[in-house]
C-alpha cells in the first residue's frame, strides 16, 4: 500500500466531505459533489480496502472487539475541522463529537467508542465519549 498516496486520497475525499456540508440538500450542486464523493469512497475502497480491513482487524482484536470489520470508507467522518497548516503548509484534521464506527468492547463497557479514519498523516483514531483519545493505526 502506498501510504502517501493513501494520505491524498483521504485527504481528496475528507476536502470534498468539508465542501459539501456548506450546501443544503436544495442547491443544485450538492447532488454533483454527493456522487463524486460516492465514486472516491468506492475507489478508495478498492484500492485501499484490503490493506486497511487488516489494520482494522488488529484493532478490533487488540480492543476484544465482536464487532465486524466494515469497508473503510464506513470510518470516514460525516464533519472534518481543519487544523492550520503545519511548516510543509500541510493541513491535518481533527474530528469533533461522536463520529466514525461505534464498536463494542468490554473493556470500555458502557463507554461509546468509535473508530474514525483521519488524513495528514492517514491514521484511525479511537475516540470514548465523543472525545478523540488515541491513535490506533498511523501510516507513519
Amino acid at each position: 500500500m502506498d501510504l502517501n498516496q493513501l494520505d491524498k486520497d483521504l485527504t481528496v475525499i475528507i476536502e470534498l466531505r468539508i465542501r459539501l456540508t456548506k450546501y443544503s440538500y436544495a442547491d443544485h450542486e450538492y447532488d454533483e459533489i454527493e456522487e463524486e464523493l460516492h465514486d472516491l469512497e468506492d475507489d478508495f475502497n478498492d484500492n485501499y480496502g484490503e490493506d486497511l480491513e487488516r489494520e482494522l482487524e488488529k484493532i478490533y482484536a487488540k480492543l476484544n472487539s465482536d464487532n465486524e470489520v466494515l469497508l473503510p470508507s464506513a470510518y470516514l467522518a460525516n464533519q472534518y475541522v481543519p487544523l492550520m497548516p503545519d511548516a510543509r503548509g500541510i493541513v491535518s484534521y481533527e474530528v469533533k463529537g461522536k463520529q466514525g464506527v461505534p464498536i463494542e468492547s468490554e473493556q470500555f463497557d458502557g463507554q461509546d467508542v468509535r473508530l474514525v479514519l483521519i488524513s495528514n498523516p492517514a491514521r484511525i483514531v479511537m475516540q470514548i465519549n465523543g472525545l478523540s483519545l488515541k491513535d490506533v493505526w498511523r501510516s507513519r
